[in-house]
């Protein structure tokens, strides 16, 4: 169960170099480009999409980190639990990749679906594990 919670820690590591990147790029162009950040948190289309699927990895993967941890626990965890884990967090690779380029909802709505079922699956076999314990 560990490894793709390791996967999911470096896709949000990589996304923070990525807005590193673009805000240097993008946002950080002169002084007042950089007060007008600091003061009202303005910055560029290219390094607030960045911002923003940051932000996404802390809302829906936060149950996804707390229900492997929960399987692991309590000997849920199984090869089936395992490659949930992993179409959760390659769904958001594909979400993550989408948003910061394109940014076609199109194409981003199936990634977070896959993987928002992915999950519920995971749960769903929590729930069921501790029921009949």
């Amino acid at each position: 169960m560990f490894w793709p919670m390791i996967a999911h820690a470096f896709l949000v590591f990589w996304l923070y170099c990525l807005l590193a990147y673009r805000r240097k790029k993008f946002t950080f162009l002169d002084g007042d480009a950089v007060r007008r950040f600091r003061d009202a948190g303005e910055e560029a289309p290219e390094s607030k999409l960045v911002n923003k699927n940051i932000a996404n990895q802390f809302e829906l993967p936060m149950l996804f980190h707390a229900a492997c941890l929960l399987l692991y626990i309590t000997d849920a965890d199984n090869i089936v639990t395992v490659v949930l884990g992993w179409i959760f967090v390659l769904s958001r690779v594909f979400h993550s990749y989408i948003h910061v380029t394109s940014n076609r909802l199109r194409y981003r709505g199936p990634a977070f679906i896959t993987g928002f079922v992915a999950l519920v699956l995971m749960w769903g076999w929590l729930f069921i594990w501790l029921a009949l314990e």
